[in-house]
């Protein structure tokens, strides 16, 4: 075997090695989007963050949290955008809706930096129940432009949910 030959089955091994790893998550992962009501899209939305293969339970939650920020902030970005162009009432509840969960995961935040974790899973049912409110607001009408939005909202608000039970043990 020539040596670039070589080096090009190593070069392909170690790629095959990664691929690998990266397709099984790890246990605690595992452990956490076992809990969730969708399993694939908790650990999709885990493994966007470069963190999440390396995390601990700790630097997971910061992940979830981060995770579900986003979302919240920028779909209440999105309501802002649409409530310019036409002011639905629905659109005007899910602004407040929004507001409330952004603050929710904030306070979600503050309790995951003072490491007391109690409030973390009760944060994260009133930030999903404020997805669940912005959606129906929108029941009987027929365009629902937020509810990818509010079902994303809710999964990532269950990811971080589950992991704060784990810290408490409930």
């Amino acid at each position: 075997m020539s040596p670039s030959n070589g080096f090009f089955l190593l070069s392909l091994l170690l790629l095959f090695s990664i691929l690998h790893a990266a397709s099984f998550p790890t246990k605690i992962v595992d452990k956490v989007c076992k809990r969730t009501s969708n399993y694939s899209f908790c650990v999709e939305s885990l493994y966007s963050d470069s963190r999440t293969p390396e995390a601990d339970q700790y630097t997971l939650a910061f992940v979830a949290v981060r995770l579900a920020y986003l979302s919240a902030s920028t779909t209440r970005d999105f309501i802002t955008q649409l409530l310019k162009n036409e002011n639905q009432k629905p659109l005007q509840i899910c602004i407040g809706d929004y507001n409330m969960a952004v603050s929710a995961i904030i306070m979600a935040d503050n309790d995951l930096n003072s490491e007391t974790f109690f409030e973390l899973a009760d944060l994260a049912n009133k930030a999903a129940a404020a997805a669940d409110d912005c959606e129906a607001a929108f029941k009987g009408n027929q365009s629902r432009p937020l509810g990818n939005k509010n079902k994303d909202l809710k999964g990532l608000c269950e990811i971080f949910g589950v992991i704060g039970r784990l810290f408490t043990g409930h």
